[in-house]
């Protein structure tokens, strides 16, 4: 079964999250349940469930993504959630960060096929270099990547003050969250907050932990 499959295709939910660039969404789909899955980038086993699992649960969170955000990606992967967010929002800038030389070879594939203004940065994210050429992001991203204290370490030196970190998280969120807040404000965020996105577009709707980029100063009084 193809990812058009009526019984796996939620028409609705997924027009309400791209709209006009829904086709698009449906050939990203594609590629995920066919090269994706022969070059690993994700298990057979999450083909059927490839609408509601990934793509949707990643799209929903442009709700917390400001108009016209410079957003870096983290340990992208499949493309997860920054290729969603691309077709859900054409007003952003996006770059795809990854580590392993035949995702990013995938990832830039899709790219072109969509036609999407995407960038794909080969490298990993505590690398100084990398940091350099993408930091001042108004938002960064990340998915099943690491816990919440490492994501921080990784995440907010890209970030401009003010901007925000989005974890995507299941239901370790809170735990996460109790269990590594001072870590994440010693490294230069605001308290961890859980928001939830997509309420009638996903079942359940997504969850993410929000950190905002703080001013040095205020890191300083609270130290």
């Amino acid at each position: 079964m193809g990812p058009d499959d009526t019984t796996l295709f939620p028409s609705e939910a997924a027009l309400a999250a791209f709209g006009d660039r829904l086709p698009l969404a449906r050939q990203f789909a594609d590629h995920l349940v066919t090269s994706g899955v022969e070059r690993g980038l994700i298990g057979p086993r999450e083909a059927p469930r490839i609408w509601d699992r990934h793509i949707l649960n990643c799209a929903v969170v442009a709700e917390l993504v400001p108009n016209g955000a410079r957003l870096v990606d983290v340990g992208s992967g499949a493309g997860l959630p920054g290729i969603p967010l691309a077709l859900a929002r054409s007003d952003i800038g996006i770059v795809l960060i990854e580590p392993l030389a035949r995702r990013v070879e995938w990832l830039r594939e899709v790219v072109a096929a969509l036609d999407l203004s995407v960038q794909v940065e080969w490298g990993r994210a505590e690398e100084s270099a990398v940091r350099r050429r993408w930091e001042g992001a108004d938002v960064v991203t990340a998915r099943a990547v690491a816990p919440l204290h490492r994501l921080a370490g990784w995440c907010l030196p890209f970030l401009r003050t003010g901007g925000v970190m989005l974890a995507i998280k299941g239901a370790s969120a809170p735990d996460e969250v109790a269990r590594d807040s001072s870590t994440v404000q010693r490294l230069g965020g605001g308290e961890p907050r859980i928001e939830r996105c997509g309420a009638g577009i996903v079942d359940p709707p997504s969850t993410v932990v929000v950190v905002e980029r703080v001013p040095s100063r205020a890191r300083r009084k609270r130290g």
